[in-house]
């Protein structure tokens, strides 16, 4: 009874090894890539045209706000230069008008820091989207079996970042 739980360790121990043996060839044959994602963000030509767009789109306001702003220094400067000879009510006009128009600038500028922020967001999810959908159709095309994004470390051989931004900024110079 003692060899036969002796010998059924043994078999159960080389069928283990040996599927271990099927496991790691298995992963030898694989096809496995390495991708930076935050320079792929940083770096194609999509990303870059986003943060064209989006900063377009809020340099009116940008220009609003600055405007906004030498106006308030001109009614500093007025009010430091001229404050000692006003009226008690130009001075008191020209204070009012300084605070009110400091609080619209404050409230403007953060109204706009958030609408920005949610565009930013919205487009940064289209973007995220689309290297996802590009990582997916390089890697079926190159026949992957995984593509990793955040890794500590990987040999350069096996990073295709490079390789995604070629095919990145080709099918941007095609759609424009």
């Amino acid at each position: 009874m003692r060899m036969n739980k002796n010998w059924c360790v043994a078999v159960l121990g080389l069928m283990a090894f040996a599927s271990l043996g099927a496991v790691s060839a298995q992963a030898a044959e694989s096809k496995i890539a390495v991708v930076n994602i935050p320079r792929l963000l940083e770096s194609a030509p999509q990303a870059k045209a986003m943060m064209e767009q989006l900063q377009s789109e809020f340099a009116p306001r940008q220009r609003e706000l600055a405007a906004l702003q030498k106006d308030l220094r001109e009614k500093e400067e007025t009010l430091k230069r001229d404050g000692a000879v006003m009226s008690e009510e130009e001075r008191r006009n020209i204070e009012r008008q300084l605070r009110d128009g400091q609080r619209d600038f404050q409230r403007k500028g953060q109204e706009m820091n958030e609408d920005a922020n949610l565009r930013r967001n919205e487009e940064l999810g289209k973007l995220q989207r689309i290297l996802g959908q590009e990582i997916q159709n390089y890697a079926r095309g190159q026949n992957f079996d995984l593509v990793l994004g955040d890794v500590i470390y990987a040999s350069e051989g096996m990073d295709i970042t490079d390789a995604l931004l070629t095919a990145l900024q080709a099918k941007f110079k095609q759609a424009n």
